[in-house]
């Protein structure tokens, strides 16, 4: 060690000093657990000194590593704060980092001599490397110091708009450090934090909500425009900020949208009456019922959101999306989150511990979303005892009459646990059973009797406790029991239960009128002896048995009491004087003296033995406090559901749209190309329109667009060639949602003419022109929810500008020689045409245009081509009153579902609504006004009808694109004189569309589609509705499911696809033995595979 000190302070050039480094290496590397940074090195501070105040910067790098991990493995470095501060101005970027790191450590505690290079900090704020200028704020925040104050002020103004992700994220680090330094520059702060939180990094975000949770949680307000960015930039968020950014949105959530609880049941009844009920009387009541409840769209996109980060690793981001379900969400969709939390008792036993106490106190409210999982919480002998006791907890709530008979069995085992405390919280939980389960009270009763005989005075013990308390549930005379337990006694020294059998004794003395006097002779002898609960309870017994057989008790009595005057403890002191002027009466004895028995003997009310979760129902999930089950610091409460729900239109951001600069370079650039032209400059709108994707356009924007539209929709039916240039024109003003829709479509078209002949792309063109002019009419609300497939509309966008150059050349090429060919009427300009009177009819599913295959030929779902849509098996007839006759002062309005494909839009239901005239007066102008459509819902309206004569009927066609919902769209069904409200609501089964696979197909798909994707239930099944063609018939009436071959004779298999976003719905439905079915649906789509096997399973129970 001389040797090395000799080395270090000579400063010459010559080797010694290397020399002592290079021992000081040798020495390190030399321990067996040397890790270069986490080394144990056996040199004392004085060497660290000296290797930093070396002119080698292998010497200074060596010694920060050793100090670095020195303070890694809790070690004080305190006393080397002057020795690495000099080093802060060093050039190596390796010792710089490690020099801040320490200061990070130490800057608190050695606030002057960090002073000194705050000047150095300074500098480091410039730094060209994001990482020194990161650390330097990082260190500058923690000096700890108020005359610093504005300097760090200014520091994280400029790290604010830093363009580096890396610092912006610390200055929302520093925001929170700040301002427990300096709560005055809350307002400085604010600002700083309001523009944060419009960053789109995904790196700022969870830093900067935190920071807003810290300073200034109430100001909701500076979250209204970022909710939405938010809500999309969830998923990349890192793991923590995930954590903070759910709890923050679920208490926005709870103070702007209104309760979606209230009118669960409502809106149900509502839904299956109204569509499925034929009765006249319960149409008329339909027409009473209220609007039922809507989820605001914005409510929804947090609901998807987060639903995917229920299979995070991380097991607080899980427990985070849990709570939100559990405090914001539908009950019915709740339940999703059951799966997932019961996958992180997989855990370590923290973690356990935390997810079980959020478990216990759910399953009391919700008892159904356990269920399925009961074995997941059956005890492991290695489990903790904590661990053992909240599963206790939660099968006890989880017991019902179902599944009670198996829970007693493994109670019985539970109760020879070793563990004395977890076999006494066995006991408990079967008296909890044996109260809330009627049925099971006797058995629990004398199961509990027998565990008197157990060896464990513990088990006897709190049998006894358990037994008193049920016993006071019980009517009947239990004279029996109560002498069994009398017996007990001399064996049992624990005192509760020797207090219980002493309580039990007094209560029902009249029914043991000769043992219980002896009971209180044998505990007169070792009343000095007893417990003082034990003597509490003697008291009492000779109190009772004084006023109900003094003959046998009375010196008994006396005798205990004089006993009790001279207790040491002063509580049977108290009691005593209490019991001897109460029921011995003397000259100073008072009025209650006469009430003496009632007091005594008055019926005592039964006790109730509840869960000790049940009062931690008002703390929010997962939060400290719920843990603790008080409130602890920085606690803040969720507020209630606000009645009404505040204005939705503060979370709409505005985008800027230049429609009018790129009108004109678009009109510029066609002259010299207008048809390749207009697919890059769509595709280029498109990619703009990214930016803007969490946000949603002001309605004023909307309204712009629609008339700028419908002055340009006549320019798109005079030919072809113009159709597109003045649909392209069309795009450039269009909302960016709205043009991805048609831009799909489009490419769908255009993908599928590449297989066929020139002729047929031709073809294919034309109608992919006369879509675009068509698309006009589509109207949508403004929404948020089409922003899941934007990325997969940019991809096919880029398709389109590749393919279309040569398609357009051929096109042209062919126009010259088939002129005649423009004057063909194609479907998509059904609309053009006035309807015209026509009886009442309903379209078969075998019938179809000629003109039809043709034009929908590119409409497959999926890019798979082995799953293709396929007609329907069966096309119902059945028809749902839109609008009746009294209420429409004659004018009779029903619809039905024709289960085609839509000839508007391929994402849109195809609905046909027939209008009749019930009156003897003609009926003009009727066409649909006012929309009222929930966000993200479209529709293609039919053209006004001029005039319906008396008596006659009339079908028109539209389509609706519901988003892959059952809400309903509500529209005004005006005349010339008057408007109804009316209201489309489609069954679940209608928004499906039917496919074709084969077995082999449908199984692989169905092998992806499991875990959280797979739901099923057990229906009952006559026999006779066993055979193929009876369950086929049963099922496609319900649903518009195709039928897919089955190899094997009690399976049966459907597919479908949802009209919508085109996901997979696979139908299974298995025959058992016993006249029972399973019924499996596997789908992406959880709420509406949940809905329609509630549709199912009754039709298959049917007779």
């Amino acid at each position: 060690m001389s040797t090395n000190n000799v080395g270090y302070n000579e400063q010459a050039g010559d080797a010694q000093p290397e020399v002592g480094q290079e021992a000081a290496l040798t020495t390190a590397s030399s321990v067996p657990a040397a890790f270069g940074l986490f080394s144990s090195d056996t040199k004392k501070n004085e060497d660290l000194k000296q290797m930093l105040e070396s002119s080698k910067d292998s010497a200074k790098l060596d010694a920060m590593k050793r100090i670095v991990g020195m303070i890694a493995r809790g070690k004080n470095a305190s006393e080397l704060f002057p020795s690495v501060v000099k080093n802060v101005a060093s050039k190596n970027i390796e010792i710089k980092k490690l020099v801040y790191v320490y200061l990070m450590r130490y800057a608190e505690d050695q606030q002057d001599l960090a002073l000194l290079s705050i000047s150095t900090f300074q500098r480091a704020l410039k730094d060209p490397n994001q990482l020194i200028r990161a650390s330097a704020l990082r260190v500058l925040s923690s000096i700890r110091v108020p005359i610093i104050v504005p300097i760090m002020m200014l520091a994280i103004k400029e790290a604010s708009a830093d363009l580096s992700p890396y610092v912006r994220k610390n200055a929302a680090h520093a925001i929170q450090k700040l301002y427990s330094l300096d709560p005055e520059q809350k307002e400085l702060l604010i600002e700083v934090i309001e523009k944060l939180l419009k960053d789109k990094s995904t790196l700022v975000a969870g830093s900067v909500v935190m920071a807003f949770e810290e300073v200034c949680p109430d100001r909701i307000d500076l979250i209204h425009k970022n909710y939405r960015k938010l809500c999309n930039l969830l998923v990349d968020v890192e793991e923590w900020g995930q954590v903070v950014i759910i709890h923050m949105l679920t208490r926005y959530a709870r103070m702007q949208f209104v309760s979606p609880w209230k009118e669960e049941e409502t809106l149900e009844e509502y839904s299956e009456k109204n569509f499925y009920g034929s009765d006249d009387e319960q149409k008329e009541k339909n027409q009473t019922v209220n609007k039922p409840y809507s989820m605001d769209p914005d409510h929804r996109l947090l609901i998807r959101n987060t639903k995917s980060l229920l299979q995070s690793r991380n097991a607080a981001v899980v427990m985070a999306v849990a709570q939100l379900y559990w405090h914001v969400a539908p009950k019915s969709e709740a339940g999703i989150v059951a799966k997932s939390l019961v996958r992180l008792l997989r855990s370590n036993r923290e973690v356990q511990y935390i997810v079980l106490q959020n478990i216990a106190t759910m399953s009391i409210q919700r008892k159904g979303m356990f269920e399925p999982y009961l074995k997941s919480f059956y005890v492991r002998s290695t489990d903790p005892t904590m661990i053992k006791t909240l599963k206790l907890e939660i099968l006890t709530n989880l017991a019902n009459e179902a599944n009670i008979s198996t829970l007693l069995r493994e109670f019985q085992t539970y109760v020879k646990s070793q563990d004395k405390q977890f076999a006494a919280a066995t006991i408990q939980a079967i008296g909890r059973c044996a109260t809330n389960i009627l049925e099971v009270t006797d058995t629990c009763l004398n199961g509990l009797v027998c565990l008197l005989s157990n060896r464990d005075e513990i088990v006897v013990a709190e049998s006894v406790v358990v037994i008193k308390k049920l016993l006071q549930t019980q009517l009947a005379h239990h004279s029996e029991i109560i002498k069994h337990m009398v017996k007990l006694l001399d064996s049992i020294t624990v005192p509760v239960g020797r207090a219980s059998i002493l309580w039990l004794t007094g209560e029902y003395c009249e029914q043991v009128p000769k043992i219980a006097p002896d009971v209180l002779r044998k505990l007169a002898k070792s009343f000095t002896d007893e417990d003082d609960l034990v003597k509490l309870q003697i008291l009492n017994l000779g109190a009772k048995l004084y006023l109900t057989n003094s003959k046998q008790t009375k010196l008994l009595t006396q005798y205990i009491l004089n006993l009790g005057k001279y207790d040491q403890s002063y509580d049977i002191r108290d009691r005593t004087r209490f019991i001897r002027q109460l029921i011995v009466p003397n000259e100073k004895s008072g009025a209650l003296s006469k009430y003496a028995k009632k007091i005594f003997l008055a019926q005592k009310p039964a006790p109730l033995l509840e869960s000790p979760f049940k009062d931690r129902e008002h703390f929010q999930l997962g939060t400290l406090s719920h843990t603790l089950n008080m409130k602890a610091n920085g606690y803040m409460e969720l507020s209630n559901w606000p009645e009404i729900a505040p204005d939705p239109s503060v979370r709409n951001v505005e985008v800027i749209e230049s429609a009018k600069e790129w009108t004109s370079v678009l009109g510029k650039a066609k002259k010299k190309k207008p048809i390749v032209e207009s697919f890059y400059s769509e595709s280029e709108e498109e990619d703009d329109d990214e930016d803007s994707d969490d946000s949603s356009s002001s309605s004023d924007s909307e309204n712009e667009s629609d008339s700028e539209q419908e002055k340009k929709k006549g320019k798109g039916d005079s030919s072809v060639q113009s159709s597109e240039s003045s649909s392209t024109e069309d795009d450039s003003i269009k909302k960016s949602k709205a043009k991805s829709r048609v831009t799909k479509k489009e490419t769908t078209v255009l993908k599928s003419d590449f297989d066929g002949t020139k002729e047929n792309k031709v073809e294919s063109c034309k109608a992919l022109a006369s879509s675009n002019s068509e698309s006009s009419l589509v109207e949508e609300s403004s929404s948020d929810s089409s922003s899941e497939t934007d990325s997969e509309n940019n991809v096919e966008t880029r398709k389109r500008v590749y393919a279309s150059p040569s398609l357009k050349k051929e096109e042209k090429s062919l126009q010259e020689k088939r002129a005649p060919a423009k004057q063909d009427v194609s479907l998509l300009d059904l609309d053009d045409f006035s309807p015209v009177s026509t009886p009442t009819s309903f379209p078969k599913p075998t019938v179809l245009s000629s003109t039809l295959p043709a034009d929908l030929e590119g409409l497959s779902l999926s890019n798979s081509s082995v799953i293709d849509v396929s007609a329907p098996v069966f096309v119902p007839t059945r028809t749902h009153e839109l609008l009746h006759r009294m209420s429409g002062k004659g004018l009779a309005a029903d619809y039905h579902f024709s289960r085609q494909p839509c000839i508007y839009n391929d994402q849109m239901v195809s609905v046909q609504v027939t209008l009749t005239n019930t009156t003897d007066k003609k009926i003009e102008n009727i066409h649909l006004g006012e929309r009222k459509l929930p966000i993200g819902m479209r529709v293609h309206i039919f053209n006004p009808i001029e005039s319906l004569e008396p008596g006659k009927s009339i079908t028109a066609s539209m389509g609706i694109d519901f988003c892959d919902s059952t809400q309903a769209a509500t529209f005004q069904l005006c005349t010339k004189d008057d408007q109804f409200n009316i209201n489309i609501q489609p069954p679940v089964g209608e928004l499906l569309l039917p496919v074709t696979m084969s077995e082999k197909d449908f199984k692989r798909e169905r092998g992806r589609l499991t875990g959280m994707n797979e739901t099923s239930t057990t229906a009952a099944i006559a026999p006779q509705n066993s055979t193929r063609l009876v369950i086929i018939h049963k099922l496609v009436s319900v649903a518009n499911l195709g039928v897919v071959p089955s190899g094997e004779d009690n399976i049966h298999r459907f597919a479908a696809k949802t009209v919508h976003s085109g996901s997979l719905m696979l139908v299974t439905v298995e025959l058992e033995e016993g006249s029972t079915a399973q019924l499996i649906i596997n789908t992406e789509k959880t709420v509406i595979g949940s809905i329609l096997l509630r549709e199912l399973k009754p039709v298959l129970s049917q007779g």
